[in-house]
Formats: structure tokens, sequence, C-alpha cells
């Protein structure tokens, strides 16, 4: 399915489910109680929120003190943030999943999964592209002898090969 027909079915299918919830609770218990439980699931979701975060903060802090990485807690703060998002969106199936995103095991479950269903590529090194013949690139070409002014495009020194204030070491 191509990502932005699976985009518009969720800006659309998101919104028409929570209505229809919201719509059958508030038939069930009325609309007073349907708002407030509303309420109360967000403030549930920000106090979570504030506990959650601050202990994945002080456990981040610990490891990157000890010298590791902390990788399993940089996902579970990934999942963190998209369940406050998910709060932050009224109704009850955004809040469900959202609350349920607070349970450190449906987090590593989550994450394991999609670390396990990922394509990743690591690229080590330079690649290099194709070469547009009209793209000048300033890092590699010489400026200089390409248009022949000197003047705006000298590096460090006077050094008319060193395009690059970024770079230590003059173009060759």
């Amino acid at each position: 399915m191509p990502i932005g027909l699976l985009i518009l079915l969720v800006l659309i299918g998101v919104p028409l489910l929570e209505i229809f919830v919201l719509i059958e609770v508030g038939s069930e218990i009325g609309a007073i109680p349907t708002i407030g439980l509303t309420v109360l699931t967000a403030l549930a979701g920000t106090l979570m929120l504030r506990v959650q975060g601050l202990s994945l903060l002080t456990r981040m802090r610990s490891e990157i003190d000890a010298g590791r990485v902390p990788g399993d807690d940089i996902i579970h703060g990934a999942f963190i943030v998209i369940a406050a998002i998910l709060l932050l969106i009224p109704g009850f199936v955004t809040d469900t999943l959202g609350l349920l995103l607070f349970i450190p095991p449906v987090r590593t479950a989550i994450g394991r999964y999609i670390i396990r269903h990922a394509d990743v590529t690591v690229v080590q090194g330079a690649r290099r592209y194709r070469r547009d013949p009209d793209i000048v690139d300033l890092d590699e070409e010489d400026w200089t002898a390409k248009n022949g002014d000197t003047r705006a495009n000298q590096g460090a020194g006077g050094d008319p090969r060193r395009i690059s204030p970024w770079k230590n070491r003059p173009d060759t």
C-alpha cells in the first residue's frame, strides 16, 4: 500500500472512529460523563507522562554517566512522546493506545517488533553521486578555475585553491 494512501486513511479513519466511539459511549452513559471521562483520561495520561518521562530521563542520564549508550531508553522515550501525542487527541481510541504505550512491556514488545522488521541500510564512508555539469560543488571544485574570479572565492591565507572555509586543508 502506498504511504500516501495509508496516511490519508489514517487522517480520515481515526477521526471517524473517534466520533463513532464517542457517540456510542455518550449514548450509553450520557454526554457529561463522556466528556468527563475524556478529560480524566487526558489528566491521567499527563500524570503518567510526567512520572515516566522523569524516570526515563534519570535512567538515561545514569546510563550516559556510566559510559553506556541508552539505546533501549531512547526507544522507550520515543514511544512516550508518541503516547503523549495520542493523549492530546480527544477520544477514547487514541487515549487507549496512548495509555497502552505507557506500559513498559508493551513499549519493549513494539520496539523489538519494529527493529526486527526494519529494513535499514548502513553506508560507511563517503558516497559519490553522479555529477551534474551545471552544479558546482565548492568542496570539490576549484571555483576560481571554473569562473576565473579569484577575489570572492579565496580560502584562508589567500590560497585560491581552498574554497571551503570549513575544511582545514586546501582542496587539490
